[in-house]
């Protein structure tokens, strides 16, 4: 302590304090870095590398999505709802979301639908789906990419209702999907379900549509 003060010319209060902070600082490096690792991202984007002249419906809702990265939603343990086509950002805007939570300190992880769910269904042989259903309800803030691509079956309706249903006005959930409400039947093995898991997210949830052509086909294309 001694050395460093003098080192740097500062009181042995100035001196206690400047450690202080630069202990404060390294472990809010070491609990980001943590909650990155945890997030399972592959992916850094950022909201300026976002591209919102791509498609009007984007432009139209910049300043929506520009709020959405203030975080407060997870605070409020609001869901967000992204529905569209595929290719028009939706992954990419709830991996620019995941991404900024992680630089916030908050506890968060990114999955494809089909994955939790496979992994889930894989361990109900072994009698530890609860205990491995509490790795998707812990998190502050869960993405879930890519519903309605494939059809989920009456088991992976039923664990994905049981996933939601947990976490529902606790916990933050974003929804990407290419289906419109109306047609969640089509995955969810039926209306009963369906509606059950609509219900839960749409309550107390922001839904937003992005609208265009795909991007990754436009780049393909050139």
């Amino acid at each position: 302590m001694q050395a460093f003060a003098q080192e740097k010319n500062l009181s042995f209060i100035q001196a206690t304090e400047r450690l202080l902070d630069i202990e404060l600082e390294e472990r809010d490096k070491t609990r980001i870095q943590l909650r990155y690792k945890q997030s399972k991202l592959t992916e850094k984007p950022t909201i300026d590398q976002f591209n919102f002249a791509f498609h009007s419906s984007l432009e139209k809702q910049k300043s929506i999505i520009l709020r959405l990265m203030d975080l407060d939603f997870v605070q409020n343990h609001m869901d967000i709802i992204l529905i569209g086509n595929p290719g028009v950002g939706k992954s990419v805007l709830a991996k620019t979301i995941a991404y900024a939570a992680t630089q916030a300190g908050i506890k968060k992880l990114f999955t494809s639908t089909m994955d939790m769910l496979n992994h889930l269904i894989a361990v109900e042989v072994d009698h530890t789906l609860l205990k491995k259903i509490k790795h998707y309800v812990t998190p502050d803030l869960l993405i879930c990419d890519e519903i309605g691509y494939l059809p989920l079956g009456r088991q992976g309706a039923n664990v994905f209702l049981q996933i939601i249903s947990e976490r529902h006005q606790k916990k933050s959930t974003i929804i990407t999907t290419n289906l419109p409400f109306a047609d969640l039947e089509k995955i969810f093995d039926g209306i009963t379900v369906a509606t059950a898991i609509a219900d839960r997210l749409v309550y107390n949830s922001e839904i937003h549509i992005l609208e265009g052509p795909s991007y990754r086909k436009r780049i393909s294309e050139r």
